[in-house]
């Protein structure tokens, strides 16, 4: 008898927690909700990947310890471009609604020539606001760093973004994005703080 309530119970948990994800989900990715959604998912893994990029640069000797304003400052860097990504999906897809071959090849054409350059731009004047900088500065550093995202850019998101626009809903393209990101994060934080 023990057992048998054990398992009820077990089941009874199951259910609801599997009720409370869906009803999460479906809250998280509604019209409603989805900016703010898209935008907490940018900023934490924005932070993630500076975080894992600080460890590897620890374990290698090259910083002392952990810069927790640096990981906040790429977190806030990850909800700006987040929220440009959020909108230009928006965009591509209501002028572009179909998910034909020829127009999902046309989605990541303009994505990789239009999008990119306005994502990396996005990144480093938000970067160079909260480090201070100066116009002159941020511009020089964009003139520097820049073209190594954008041609890391080509490498990785092509064929990401065919997944993305040809079999994923609108609503999960940040969610995605982030995930397949969060490598590209680690790689964007060693750009930036790399000096060259």
């Amino acid at each position: 008898m023990l057992i048998l309530l054990r398992s009820a119970w077990k089941s009874l948990a199951r259910n609801n927690t599997v009720r409370v994800i869906k009803s999460l989900h479906s809250q998280a990715f509604s019209s409603k909700y989805l900016l703010f959604t898209n935008m907490g998912i940018s900023c934490v893994l924005g932070a993630v990947g500076d975080v894992l990029e600080q460890n590897y640069e620890i374990y290698e000797g090259e910083l002392k310890q952990w810069n927790p304003t640096r990981s906040l400052h790429m977190g806030i860097s990850g909800l700006s471009v987040g929220v440009v990504c959020h909108y230009w999906y928006q965009y591509l897809d209501t002028r572009l609604p179909s998910r034909t071959f020829k127009v999902v090849l046309q989605k990541i054409f303009l994505d990789q020539v239009v999008g990119s350059p306005i994502y990396i731009t996005c990144f480093f004047i938000t970067m160079g606001l909260l480090e201070r900088k100066s116009n002159r500065e941020i511009l020089d550093e964009m003139g520097e760093k820049a073209w190594k995202l954008y041609v890391a850019e080509w490498v990785v998101w092509p064929v990401a973004q065919f997944i993305n626009f040809y079999w994923l809903p609108t609503r999960y393209r940040i969610f995605y994005d982030n995930i397949v990101s969060l490598g590209y994060d680690v790689f964007t934080s060693h750009v930036k703080h790399t000096n060259s």
